[in-house]
């Protein structure tokens, strides 16, 4: 078993906590580990079953990546928006449909495609858990296609694994980073800014948009800024990365949730207290993460619109923001910060 390398919500009195209106995140059932016994670590084995809208599974494209890992772990991409109410399957459901309309682009997306990995051709991403006698349907997924089982689905526990093994999954070593260093002093500070990255930004912006009460909602809005503002200052100092000039796992897991503040998370999710581009030194740290090696290639601003608004009640998607430029172009263009 890997170890357990994802923060969590509280699952406490959760079915009460939803009921009054709160958000809140369950826990993933899959957490075998490559390593284990069972999945040994082998160039060719592994898949990744993803939706590029998610930001969780943007963790585990990113870390796919930016550890070269694009050759030897093959990829399904599902369609952004899910399966509707007058699906015979349910409603819901994410489904691998490379030839379905997104309603963004009145075209197909090219990135997405038929399911791969089980070698069944299977529509649904429910259909891969069903074979394991599991109710669940959440992405990302890491497959094994020589036992043909769900190593795991917790997308931290994930982006761990495959920097753990990176060199043994390529099939050689290379110059490509470690997000994980060993270095005790460098683990710490990467474990501590993850607790936060995750409780109040990653796990927070849904706290804000999915929660109905209001007070759930000011709470999570509060500490969403309240770290924007704190990343902000511990980058004024002139480092490259959260943790100094190397680019580490902490950075990985902010990098997602930033990429679509300002044109998705601002409105969809309410947080329109301020945008990233006004965080000069936050700002300039995207634009360095997104002009890494692999990084832009890895996710999708098309996908995460359709998946965010064109689910929403009229199904249609916002066209903006096109100022000060449109994105992801904007990432290109660190001189645009507002202001320091």
């Amino acid at each position: 078993m890997t170890q357990d390398t994802a923060t969590q919500e509280d699952q406490s009195k959760a079915a009460e906590r939803r009921a009054k209106g709160e958000f809140v995140r369950g826990v993933s059932g899959f957490r075998h580990a490559i390593g284990d016994p069972d999945f040994p670590p082998e160039p060719g084995r592994y898949h990744l079953f993803v939706a590029l809208n998610c930001p969780w599974c943007h963790r585990a494209t990113l870390a796919r990546s930016v550890l070269g890992l694009t050759g030897s772990i093959s990829m399904d991409v599902a369609f952004p928006n899910r399966t509707g109410e007058d699906d015979p399957a349910g409603p819901n459901l994410w489904e691998f449909t490379p030839d379905r309309i997104a309603s963004l682009t009145g075209d197909t997306l090219p990135e997405c495609t038929p399911e791969t990995g089980t070698g069944q051709g299977l529509r649904l991403a429910k259909q891969i858990y069903q074979h394991e006698g599991s109710d669940e349907q959440s992405l990302p997924v890491l497959y094994d296609k020589i036992t043909q089982r769900i190593v795991n689905n917790e997308s931290a526990e994930i982006l761990r694994m495959l920097d753990a093994h990176a060199d043994a999954l390529r099939g050689e070593a290379t110059s490509n980073p470690t997000l994980f260093p060993d270095d005790p002093a460098l683990q710490s500070a990467i474990t501590d800014l993850n607790e936060r990255i995750y409780t109040t930004i990653n796990n927070g912006a849904y706290k804000a948009g999915f929660s109905s009460d209001q007070k759930v909602y000011a709470t999570a809005f509060a500490a969403y800024f309240d770290t924007l503002k704190y990343l902000n200052a511990l980058l004024s100092d002139g480092r490259a990365f959260l943790t100094g000039d190397r680019f580490t796992e902490a950075d990985l897991r902010l990098f997602p949730t930033l990429f679509r503040h300002d044109p998705v998370y601002y409105l969809r999710m309410k947080l329109n207290g301020a945008k990233i581009v006004d965080f000069p030194h936050l700002w300039r740290w995207l634009c360095r993460v997104y002009a890494l090696e692999g990084v832009a290639e890895a996710g999708s601003l098309v996908h995460c619109r359709q998946g965010y608004f064109g689910r929403s009640w009229n199904n249609v998607v916002p066209l903006g923001p096109t100022h000060p430029m449109p994105y992801p172009e904007a990432y290109r263009h660190p001189e645009l910060a507002r202001s320091g």
